[in-house]
C-alpha cells in the first residue's frame, strides 16, 4: 500500500482550483460533477493527489477557521525557495514569518487563502 491522497477542506472549489493550479502551478487531475458536489484533485508533482474538498455543514465551515487545531499539516518542498515564496504571495498565500535556516533546511510558515497552515522547505 502507499497514500495516494490526502483531502482538505476549503469553502469552495473554484477558488481552490485558481489558487492550486493557477497560483501555484498544481495540475488540475480530476473535476467530476457528482450532482450535490464534486470530486476534485490537484498535484503539484507525479505521484500524491490533494482532494480539495468543499466544507458542509457547520462543523466543516468551523474547521476551515483552524485546520488541525491551527498546526501546520502541511509540507511543500522546494528546490528555489525565494522563487516558490514569491509565487506563493503573489496567489495570495500569507507568510507569517520570515525564513529561517534549520538543520534540514530553509523554511517558512504560510497559509494558503483557506485557513491552511503550511511550511515551504528548501531541504539543506
Amino acid at each position: 500500500m502507499q497514500l495516494a491522497a490526502f483531502s482538505i477542506l476549503v469553502p469552495d472549489y473554484d477558488p481552490a482550483i485558481a489558487f492550486y493550479c493557477g497560483g501555484l502551478g498544481f495540475a488540475l487531475t480530476e473535476d467530476i460533477d457528482q450532482g450535490r458536489k464534486r470530486w476534485v484533485t490537484v498535484q503539484a508533482a507525479p505521484g500524491l493527489r490533494v482532494v480539495l474538498a468543499r466544507a458542509e455543514g457547520a462543523d466543516q465551515l468551523a474547521a476551515l477557521a483552524r485546520p488541525m487545531g491551527g498546526r501546520v499539516w502541511l509540507f511543500l518542498e522546494s528546490t528555489d525557495f525565494d522563487t516558490d515564496a514569491a509565487r506563493i504571495t503573489a496567489a495570495g498565500g500569507l507568510f507569517e514569518e520570515t525564513p529561517r535556516s534549520e538543520p534540514y533546511g530553509k523554511v517558512a510558515v504560510w497559509r494558503d487563502p483557506f485557513g491552511n497552515r503550511w511550511d515551504l522547505i528548501q531541504p539543506a
